[in-house]
């Protein structure tokens, strides 16, 4: 049996007329948006799961799939952390091309960035940016991985962004300067090393290696050259932003709509964010109010380091924030009651359990030594797995598209779900809810000045009427 990870998202509908195109069983990943357990035939000895692209390097390195497809720009970030992860590119499939750059909001050269001591970088590709600060020889910096939108955070909230974009127009397109290009990437074919030296891949590799594509050589990082820069100076970091002003951060996503009927409610008026629509930067009518547009996930964490005074998340992404840091200054000061879920754990619909006790026991008779429990909350994961006393378990932190890995890489699931619709469509079952989240408002408890406190307590007290006049 030969294992095939292939990846959710914008690469789905070309990749699946590619993978038409070379004759696989591919129908239910060209046709389901929903579905992560793509059905093949049993006599065509293949299995196909759909994940995130970032998760599939992790796969194919741990063995999990012999064979997957995604972007090469996340196998050489794992590269970068992991070298001798057992990840081999294949050949260049010829989809999705694009670049990574080191992007900024001023123009000045990297021999400028290089004598700034403090610089904070963000991304998703953490591991490349690590790579391009330490080659620049970077005095005192700061990588911050982030889940998404890393284009927004300069000059705000960081110095430079390690971004995916098509070319230097889409880079500009969304106010930042490209200062550097380190990878030119497109959708690659990626084994597994051991796999490939050992098992007969033949009735994928053959039709994939016949079809026309890129190159069989993945094209290396470009790290620039270290400049000579002189002795580094300190505090050259210029102040952005207004030291009076309340920094409110909005999310982008499932919580959008949610958090649009939320500020109308409130009485804050947002050009530029709506519940279809959201700016990087929407303008907020009420003097003194800044917003910018995150991704939920990244909230706790800007907010507890003081990036953002306020911003509208979701009560699960809090908690799995303050599971990790007990003492975190970030708490939550308004429940606005809406977009409401349960966090829950998920198992194969064939499991006879019907709570997680159960399911411990099947197990244990099945002889699996050790559970698996994969999910997008690693700490609500793992504080989950320590409450139920699971005497053996390893959390799998995934970055989405969850529902492929139970039962084969996973035994269960910490996952949200709203209708269990996606649940349904890919054969799993709910056994057990552990709480449910609803969208808040967290606020950072550290000191502020005396106008910034008047601001922001005004705010929290417009969400915190709303939410009362909802209830009521």
């Amino acid at each position: 049996m030969i294992r095939l990870a292939l990846p959710a998202g914008d690469l789905r509908e070309p990749l699946g007329g590619l993978l038409r195109k070379a004759g696989l069983p591919v129908d239910d990943y060209v046709r389901g948006s929903r579905s992560y357990v793509v059905r093949a035939a049993p006599e065509d000895g293949i299995r196909l799961r759909v994940f995130r692209e970032k998760d599939i390097p992790i796969q194919i390195a741990l063995g999990n799939y012999d064979l997957g497809i995604c972007g090469l720009a996340w196998v050489e970030d794992l590269i970068q952390r992991y070298p001798s992860d057992a990840v081999v590119p294949v050949r260049d499939l010829g989809l999705g091309y694009g670049s990574i750059y080191v992007a900024a909001a001023e123009g000045d050269s990297l021999a400028d960035w290089a004598r700034r001591p403090g610089l904070r970088i963000v991304s998703e590709f953490p591991n490349l940016a690590e790579a391009f600060a330490r080659r620049l020889r970077l005095p005192a910096y700061r990588v911050f991985p982030v889940w998404g939108a890393a284009e927004v955070y300069p000059p705000e909230d960081a110095e430079l962004a390690v971004i995916a974009a098509k070319d230097e127009d889409e880079v500009r397109s969304q106010g930042l300067t490209p200062a550097h290009r380190l990878l030119q990437c497109s959708a690659w074919l990626v084994a597994n090393r051991d796999s490939l030296a050992r098992n007969d891949l033949s009735a994928v590799l053959e039709p994939l290696l016949a079809l026309r594509g890129g190159g069989d050589s993945p094209p290396a990082l470009s790290l620039p050259v270290a400049p000579a820069v002189g002795r580094t100076r300190p505090g050259e970091r210029s102040s952005v932003g207004r030291e009076d002003a309340v920094r409110l951060a909005l999310p982008d996503g499932h919580q959008q709509k949610h958090t649009a009927a939320a500020l109308a409610a409130a009485g804050l008026r947002i050009s530029g964010y709506d519940g279809e629509t959201a700016a990087p930067r929407p303008r907020a009518e009420m003097p003194g109010l800044e917003v910018k547009v995150i991704r939920p996930q990244d909230m706790p964490q800007q907010v507890a380091l003081g990036h953002f005074d306020l911003a509208i998340s979701g009560r699960d992404w809090l908690r799995d924030h303050r599971y990790q840091f007990p003492a975190s200054p970030v708490e939550e000061a308004v429940d606005l009651g809406v977009g409401r879920y349960s966090i829950a754990a998920v198992v194969s619909e064939d499991s006879p359990a019907r709570n997680l006790e159960e399911a411990l026991s099947q197990w244990r008779k099945e002889g699996r030594g050790t559970v698996r429990v994969a999910s997008e909350y690693v700490n609500i994961a793992d504080h989950c797995a320590r409450s139920h006393h699971l005497p053996r378990y390893k959390v799998i932190p995934i970055s989405g598209a969850s529902e492929g890995f139970v039962p084969e890489d996973a035994e269960v699931l910490i996952e949200g779900t709203e209708t269990g619709a996606t649940l349904a469509a890919n054969r799993l079952k709910v056994i057990e809810r552990i709480f449910e989240s609803t969208t808040c408002l967290i606020a950072h408890q550290g000191p502020v000045s005396d106008s910034r406190r008047r601001l922001r307590a005004e705010v929290v007290e417009m969400f915190r009427r709303s939410a009362a006049g909802a209830r009521a």
